[in-house]
């Protein structure tokens, strides 16, 4: 038994999950879909979670409706609630869709959501009413990663057609930064690709300066690609866990994926093929030689060039980095990402954590290992379902150098007097989290450059004399 389960067995209780609510991604899927407000069936105090958790990271007012659940509504039920919700979000915003997420208590009292919404569509039959997406996220069944490709899929299923094969490509990135989302598509464009990226919160959530406030912001995939995403090329899908939560074995066939990109090519006959997320120079290239081999062109020189300075900057910054140990936490698939890269730069993962409760996470990390031909001196200890206190009471016999993960694990970083690199969701004590870049050559030297000096301002703020030069 490993000194993680040993610790994890003293405690009955999560304590500070290293996860957020299904809800949340769900609402996060929601604003990066053109036209879509997002509405929780639940408390009112969920909305009120959901919007203080993105408007602190994003920096952008976020909208979110609420069925707003009572005592009386949690007994009697929430149908009028949820009547008086949909009329009140159609006449004040005009959405083209809405997106609508349940809670913990509502999926607790058996709301039947799709339902309700039948015999809405029903009651006002010849209307010009909006699309309905609808996503079961209770968050009892996984963490905001759960909810984030629920409703990717259930917006995928809601609005996807069939027709002639065209020469688009669609990907589903998965939880990462507008930034992340605008390089993306700079990259399909490089390559003379037509690509559907679902969802696109890159306007959406980090909107230019407005003068008027915008009931509802710019941005957003549009519909007429989520449409023809039935008809695409094929899919190309970043990850490997997606929403296989705590209760997916127990509900599903724990050996068939269901994503967006398997329901495409099961229902469509859209090719479809998943990737680690590609940060790095490994994860980076496979992803290239799938965009080269759907647009029949070669890598262009501006990325081959960004490899290039890539390449250099491991070479000039190696010995800043090698033999460092990291703790690295947050949610699955973005945590194998950093986990390839960090073997290519040869940081020692000594912890790899994530709230995420799919219990593939050990099984993914030895993968990853094992295909990247490194040998490590400590094996690093994998924990899916972690908690922050947990992490805190493993920290001192692995005695990390760093910590990479967001900015809810800073007073861990602050007690052991190390770095802490804030990268993915959510980051709520620095400015900019909605502008880092994560993926590709730009965004893996973006992310190199951060750790290398972070380590080096920590030598040197930690120095007795002092130095100029490195």
């Amino acid at each position: 038994m490993n000194k993680s389960s040993e610790i994890k067995q003293n405690y009955t209780a999560t304590r500070n999950a290293c996860k957020l609510c299904a809800p949340l991604g769900a609402s996060v899927v929601f604003k990066g879909i053109e036209g879509c407000v997002p509405m929780i069936h639940g408390s009112q105090g969920c909305a009120t979670y959901i919007r203080r958790y993105m408007i602190s990271h994003y920096k952008e007012p976020v909208d979110i409706a609420s069925s707003n659940f009572s005592e009386e509504t949690t007994v009697y039920g929430g149908a009028k609630n949820f009547i008086d919700g949909i009329d009140n979000v159609i006449r004040q915003y005009h959405p083209k869709v809405m997106g609508i997420a349940s809670t913990c208590l509502a999926e607790t009292i058996g709301e039947d959501v799709p339902a309700l919404i039948r015999e809405y569509q029903k009651a006002h039959e010849g209307e010009d009413l909006p699309y309905f997406a609808f996503a079961s996220t209770p968050s009892y069944q996984g963490s905001h990663m759960d909810g984030f490709h629920e409703t990717v899929l259930s917006v995928v299923k809601v609005l996807a057609e069939t027709g002639k094969v065209g020469n688009h490509v669609n990907l589903f990135s998965g939880f990462i930064s507008p930034a992340d989302i605008r390089y993306l598509k700079d990259i399909f464009a490089d390559f003379g690709l037509e690509g559907v990226i679902v969802p696109d919160y890159s306007d959406s959530l980090d909107n230019p300066y407005w003068k008027d406030y915008k009931l509802l912001p710019e941005g957003g995939t549009p519909l007429t690609d989520i449409k023809r995403s039935g008809s695409a090329m094929a899919s190309i899908e970043f990850g490997s866990v997606f929403n296989r939560g705590s209760l997916y074995g127990k509900v599903k066939n724990p050996k068939k994926l269901h994503t967006a990109g398997t329901w495409l090519e099961e229902t469509m006959s859209v090719p479809n093929t998943r990737i680690t997320l590609p940060i790095g120079i490994g994860a980076t290239d496979r992803f290239f030689e799938l965009l080269s081999t759907y647009s029949g062109n070669p890598v262009p020189e501006k990325h081959a060039r960004e490899k290039g300075r890539l390449i250099d900057a491991y070479v000039d910054g190696h010995k800043y980095v090698f033999g460092k140990r990291a703790i690295v936490f947050g949610e699955e698939d973005f945590v194998l990402g950093l986990v390839s890269f960090l073997l290519e730069i040869g940081i020692m993962p000594v912890l790899v954590a994530s709230g995420g409760e799919s219990g593939l996470l050990k099984e993914e990390v030895t993968r990853i290992i094992e295909e990247s031909g490194t040998t490590l001196d400590v094996n690093p200890i994998i924990v899916n379902g972690m908690d922050f206190e947990t992490i805190n009471d493993m920290v001192e016999e692995l005695k990390p150098d760093i910590m990479i993960g967001s900015s809810k694990g800073y007073y861990i970083s602050r007690r052991l007097d190390i770095p802490l690199i804030r990268v993915g969701f959510p980051i709520h004590d620095r400015f900019g989290a909605q502008r880092l870049l994560h993926i590709g050559y730009k965004g893996t030297q973006e992310l190199f450059d951060r750790i290398a000096n972070a380590l080096i301002e920590y030598k040197q703020e930690k120095s007795k004399v002092g130095y100029k030069y490195i």
